[in-house]
């Protein structure tokens, strides 16, 4: 039984990740689970590349990433369904991320997309082979 499940999705890719969400919501239905949903943004701040943005950057990038994955989960579920999702805006390397935010969330089940592999990364794509690889909870992943 599932308790938790999360969804992680890409808000750059528009609207490529609404099946990865709905077949997410679908499986959290199924078992009256919590659904969450994470994007991950790069850091920029550790790095020499943070001199080239305003001091302000960084937060302002996550409330504009926290208004942007809120509009595509109430575009894709809805607003009822929106109200009961927990909505996780994470910063740093998006594999990790995911598998962080899986970890304190408690979830029994990480739903990804694999979009666009390219030649290396034939059956996956880099971000969904890794969290498939060092996961210890399940991975369903939407193609």
């Amino acid at each position: 039984m599932t308790n938790s499940v999360l969804c992680a999705v890409d808000i750059s890719n528009g609207d490529i990740d609404v099946n990865v969400l709905e077949t997410a919501a679908a499986l959290a239905d199924q078992d009256n689970a919590q659904l969450d949903v994470v994007t991950v943004l790069p850091d920029f701040g550790e790095s020499w590349v943070s001199g080239f943005f305003q001091p302000d950057f960084h937060e302002r990038a996550l409330e504009e990433a926290q208004a942007k994955l809120t509009q595509l989960c109430i575009s894709a579920l809805g607003d009822e369904r929106n109200a009961r999702i927990r909505h996780v805006v994470a910063t740093g390397t998006a594999y990790q991320q995911i598998l962080h935010t899986a970890a304190e969330a408690g979830s029994d089940l990480i739903v990804i997309g694999a979009h666009k592999p390219d030649l290396k990364d034939y059956l996956l794509g880099p971000n969904a082979a890794r969290v498939v690889r060092h996961s210890t909870v399940s991975v369903y992943v939407v193609r």
